[in-house]
């Protein structure tokens, strides 16, 4: 197997025709990887992405060859993928307000050009869930995703090929956050990628609904006018921006407690939707 590409989280292997993507137990915020690992997320990641490719292999086609057919020392973490040529845009569904979506609302009163109502604070349930697309930043320090609105999307992809991302992604978001809520857990955004296969077929790559992709909150926390409780990257996220850290290399390193807690709570929302004890 040749390594093709390394990178924040995941590893990237050609074996043929085929693609091995290697989740590790990395972790980054604000685009930088920090110096500490947390054990078993990578398997977690994965665990969790191959539950929700099935549970949703009805809505759009994925990546997914095989999670068993891939070399023993990455047993768990690892998928055999069909190469994609992948599209240039992330493919981001919000039904709650949070995160640069919140600052873009109170900027602007709406994100990637969808307006939204007056008066919504943080943690506030969108009146029905939007597409918010953002740029596909290289992995350039100091360089990130920016919001770009729906027109930006049809002319980069055209017009079909842009209303399917926004189909596709707001009824993968729906789907996935009936069934979490029907576990106890909110699913308040996520990002997804898409790639086309050789025959031009748009399909679901890399993760799907998983604590690095997505803000998960328990349901019976919620409450719109503060920060929630995350079972996601949010929790490191928020200690890492409360170091004082200027968010540039080298990241600092993390505390014994704040791994544990955020392998906690990474393997507690894996439990609590897919009724799976970890481990």
């Amino acid at each position: 197997m040749q390594l093709i590409h390394s990178g924040k989280v995941r590893d990237v292997y050609a074996d043929g025709n085929d693609l091995v993507l290697v989740a590790s137990d990395r972790v980054s915020v604000y685009d930088v990887v920090l110096p500490t690992p947390i054990p078993d997320k990578g398997k977690i990641l994965t665990q969790l992405s191959l539950w929700w490719f099935d549970q949703l292999a009805d809505l759009v086609p994925n990546h997914v060859i095989s999670a068993t057919d891939v070399p023993a020392e990455w047993a768990g973490r690892a998928i055999r993928c069909r190469r994609l040529s992948m599209l240039q845009v992330e493919c981001i569904a919000r039904g709650y307000l949070a995160g640069l979506g919140l600052r873009e609302y109170q900027a602007t009163g709406a994100v990637s050009a969808v307006p939204l109502p007056g008066g919504l604070i943080e943690g506030s349930r969108l009146p029905e869930p939007i597409f918010t697309p953002t740029t596909k930043a290289p992995p350039e320090p100091g360089v990130h995703d920016e919001f770009i609105t729906f027109d930006d999307v049809v002319a980069q992809e055209g017009a079909d090929v842009a209303e399917e991302l926004r189909r596709i992604t707001l009824e993968v978001y729906g789907r996935g956050a009936a069934i979490a809520a029907d576990r106890g857990v909110i699913i308040a955004d996520t990002k997804l990628e898409f790639g086309r296969d050789a025959t031009g077929t748009l399909t679901l790559a890399d993760e799907l609904l998983t604590s690095d992709s997505s803000r998960f909150w328990p349901a019976d926390q919620w409450e719109p006018g503060r920060a929630q409780h995350a079972m996601d990257k949010q929790f490191v996220r928020d200690w890492a921006a409360g170091t004082g850290w200027d968010k540039k290399p080298p990241a600092p390193e993390v505390p014994d407690q704040i791994v544990a807690a955020t392998q906690e709570r990474y393997a507690d929302v894996y439990q609590r939707i897919t009724g799976q004890r970890w481990r």
